[in-house]
């Protein structure tokens, strides 16, 4: 099954939904984070042994470059105190890293009771690029599914809330994103040789993609939920809304109950 092909990618929003979306939604994740982050006390016994800490929440992203991550990601801590919040970004691993397992580097960005952390690109790199640049070996991409499925089933049953997202855009409108980087001096760092060479392989990419999400697809505790970004503004909100109904059903796995929301008008 093609899901990503599946995907209604004229999807938007206009600006003020967005806006007022985006306020009802902060509001609701700052009285989320604030629970989770034991400044509001929680009715869970569990939570007892974590000093009244709810379960650590961790947010993936992956997707096509110039998918809009980065704004996605600013949207969603943006009204987090950063002592509730680590974001993280991967790259290709360094010659230490490669010294060791795949999923070493990641340990150290994996939060505790009470934490959140956001990840722009993640272990699902070894099966993605790894597998279509060729750094990685067919019997090492094919070991690495079951090992990622393993890693997040003992997260899970440690009582994470995990959270991926694929970002998802249109061959055509990455090509535009692109020329926009390629003319915007204070962008056009972002754009590399490299970024234009992974366009001709878009096919091998797509039908990477496709296989991690085949393979890798575990609801509830490790879901993948895909985006239709070729709107930004839709993009966002959904990013946004989506956190909050999956820290909610986390919460409700753990029997924890979530704080009721306060009203809000945007």
């Amino acid at each position: 099954m093609n899901r990503l092909h599946q995907l209604d990618l004229s999807k938007t929003l206009k600006a003020d939904e967005e806006r007022n979306r985006l306020e009802v939604a902060w509001s609701r994740l700052s009285e989320l984070r604030l629970s989770l982050g034991g400044q509001r006390p929680l009715a869970d016994p569990r939570s007892s042994t974590h000093q009244g800490l709810g379960p650590p929440v961790c947010v993936v992203f992956e997707g096509w470059d110039a998918a809009g991550k980065g704004g996605a990601i600013k949207r969603l801590v943006q009204p987090l105190d950063p002592r509730h919040v680590k974001v993280s970004q991967f790259a290709a691993p360094t010659h230490d890293e490669l010294r060791h397992h795949f999923l070493w580097r990641f340990w150290p960005h994996i939060p505790g009771w009470g934490g959140m952390s956001v990840l722009d690109r993640s272990w699902y790199g070894r099966v993605l690029v790894e597998r279509v640049e060729g750094f990685a070996s067919e019997e090492e991409v094919e070991r690495a599914y079951g090992e990622i499925n393993s890693f997040e089933e003992s997260l899970a049953q440690e009582g994470m809330i995990l959270i991926k997202f694929w970002l998802e855009i249109s061959d055509a409108e990455q090509l535009k994103r692109f020329e926009r980087r390629d003319k915007d001096p204070l962008k056009s760092w972002k754009l590399t040789d490299e970024d234009w060479r992974n366009r001709e392989k878009r096919p091998a990419y797509e039908s990477a993609v496709e296989e991690m999400l085949e393979r890798t697809d575990r609801p509830p505790a490790a879901a993948w939920h895909l985006i239709e970004a070729n709107s930004k503004r839709y993009a966002r909100v959904k990013v946004l809304e989506t956190v909050i109904a999956e820290i909610e059903d986390g919460m409700g796995r753990y029997g924890i109950d979530p704080p009721p929301a306060v009203e809000v008008n945007p």
